[in-house]
């Protein structure tokens, strides 16, 4: 089985990282399923990673413990908003084929900069 994710994590993840960081929120415990990321994430906050950047290789190593084959930030396609061009969302294919990635990767080399539905 193959999983392509929409990974909602710069526009609203980026505007709040103090409410997720918190330690009385759960919803990134509940996003990775585990509570002890926030020690990994002062060490690279430290270093100067941006939170949604931390949150999709925290996924990534959860879905390769599931033996999918984790896929690098650049074989996601980084979604853009209309007007200002700033990043909404990734859109990422998780698999245990090697083929999948094949055909993902076409998909990524010959797919268009769609801006909008009626252009």
């Amino acid at each position: 089985m193959d999983f392509l994710l929409l990974l909602a994590v710069f526009m609203d993840v980026n505007r709040n990282v103090a409410a997720y960081t918190n330690p009385t929120n759960s919803k990134v415990d509940e996003f990775l399923g585990t509570a002890d990321w926030r020690i990994r994430w002062g060490k690279e906050q430290l270093q100067g990673v941006e939170f949604s950047e931390f949150l999709v290789r925290e996924y990534t190593e959860k879905m390769k413990a599931l033996s999918f084959i984790p896929p690098q930030s650049y074989d996601m396609k980084r979604v853009r908003s209309d007007d200002r061009n700033l990043p909404l969302y990734y859109l990422a294919l998780f698999s245990r084929n090697e083929r999948a990635y094949e055909f993902w990767n076409q998909v990524l080399k010959y797919g268009t900069e769609q801006r909008s539905f009626f252009s």
